[in-house]
């Protein structure tokens, strides 16, 4: 599981990144909001959910979730194993919440410039969000 949630992440940073970019010259160059446009918004949002579904699988099977569980104390002291139990877990879940909100929020709008502003802003948060929070140090070593 650990591999699959790690593989897949490189999915979901070149997807929202291509969400992200397009949404950003959608909304720069105020272009009409297309179906390409919907689905690129879509499968972004959907890479997330998998995403976050395997990453609740794994994290409950992890090791750092059992520390949380036998020791929490000691889990907070670790800046590193802080990071895997806590942090990363938790921002993940606030980050794919709020495009999840984004994903919504654009339905209910009927101007392009309106649905490519709702994108940027909230897919751009939740990436954000993403890349604060990834353990780099176990993804190059």
């Amino acid at each position: 599981m650990k591999n699959i949630h790690s593989y897949w992440a490189y999915v979901v940073l070149i997807v929202l990144i291509y969400a992200v970019v397009n949404a950003s010259i959608g909304f720069i160059k105020k272009k009409e909001f297309t179906d390409k446009d919907l689905r690129i918004g879509l499968f972004g949002l959907i890479v997330c959910h998998i995403q976050l579904l395997i990453g609740l699988v794994w994290y409950f099977m992890s090791p750092w979730f059992a520390a949380l569980i036998s020791d929490a104390g000691a889990v907070m002291k670790e800046k590193s194993v802080r990071l895997l139990a806590v942090e990363h877990p938790i921002t993940m879940i606030i980050a794919i919440a709020i495009i999840t909100v984004g994903w919504s929020k654009h339905k209910k709008k009927t101007i392009a410039i309106e649905k490519f502003k709702i994108f940027s802003i909230f897919y751009g948060v939740g990436l954000l969000l993403m890349l604060s929070k990834i353990p780099w140090s176990n993804w190059f070593s």
